[in-house]
């Protein structure tokens, strides 16, 4: 059965047709109003009509950012977007007709199973999956399966709280984990650098075109690949995060896999390679155990529209 993945962005929405093999057959994609639900609503059932002219769909997965109730039918919460406790699944119904499974799901537990089944983690049955962008998500597979908690919002990785009295996170508490393996966090620390380390973040300002405001973390990326020594160390910060973070969740969960997604994966081992140090040296039980592989994600941009479509069918 063909099925629709759609993942929701702050200003644009991407799908495609997606296949039982988790190839997409047919992309496209739509600009919304983030603070206009109806837009986004309006948006899917546009996509739908345009991909259902050329292929049987038979549901349609919808990943969103936010907390997904646990029936997946709506969004209870999301920080990005207009929706409080909204029936995102009947909404759609409503224009799409009643002959197509709508589910609803967290993106970044799509992007997780996206490539637990069809990327890096198609080989494990244990695995944690880390969205390192804007944010921190996170999914888990345990046993085969994806967790989503009593109430749905299971794996909110991120916003484990790692420094009391920490930075300000925009859930409302400080301190949390994405405060500080995020995108975001590395773009702050860049930014911060520029101002109290300017004689060694003479690259970095020049890729910012002068302006410290308009750095961004693809700057900070090519820098660091040129071997540029600052923007080496925020990447070796920024995967000393990761890595720490992931040994408290391996402490609990005790994963085969940890995959790391998202914007900052293009940094490569520049980011792997200090995240796999600082996992280990913070791996309880170090040495009688086995110790969990720590790979980049393998789907990329695509994940999210493939996990979401896969999720659908079940």
């Amino acid at each position: 059965m063909h099925a629709i993945g759609v993942d929701i962005g702050g200003t644009k929405i991407a799908a495609g047709v997606v296949d039982e093999d988790g190839t997409i057959l047919a992309q496209t994609r739509r600009a919304t109003q983030p603070d206009d639900a109806g837009s986004i609503d309006r948006a899917i059932a546009e996509i739908y009509a345009e991909l259902s002219e050329s292929y049987e769909v038979g549901a349609i997965g919808l990943a969103a950012a936010g907390f997904v109730a646990s029936d997946r039918s709506g969004v209870l919460f999301a920080p990005n977007l207009a929706w409080r406790n909204y029936p995102l699944r009947d909404r759609v119904a409503e224009l799409v007709g009643p002959d197509v499974r709508i589910v609803v799901e967290n993106d970044a537990n799509a992007a997780g199973w996206a490539e637990f089944r069809f990327g890096v983690g198609r080989d494990v049955d244990d695995m944690l999956m880390l969205t390192v962008g804007t944010g921190l998500g996170g999914a888990i597979m345990i046993g085969g399966q994806l967790v989503r908690g009593a109430w749905g919002v299971a794996a909110e990785v991120g916003h484990m709280r790692v420094v009391p009295g920490g930075h300000y996170c925009g859930c409302g508490h400080e301190g949390c984990w994405e405060q500080y393996a995020s995108g975001s966090a590395l773009v702050r620390d860049a930014q911060a650098a520029v101002i109290t380390q300017p004689e060694r973040a003479v690259r970095l300002l020049e890729l910012a075109g002068g302006d410290a405001e308009k750095l961004i973390g693809p700057h900070v990326t090519d820098a660091a690949q040129e071997g540029d020594p600052l923007a080496v160390e925020l990447f070796t910060e920024l995967g000393r995060w990761i890595g720490e973070g992931s040994a408290s969740v391996a402490a609990l969960l005790d994963p085969e896999l940890i995959v790391v997604g998202g914007g900052v994966g293009a940094a490569g081992d520049l980011l792997l390679a200090p995240a796999r140090q600082a996992f280990g040296e913070q791996l309880s039980a170090r040495g009688y155990r086995p110790e969990a592989r720590i790979e980049l994600a393998a789907m990329g941009n695509d994940a999210g529209i493939v996990g979401a479509a896969d999720l659908a069918r079940f």
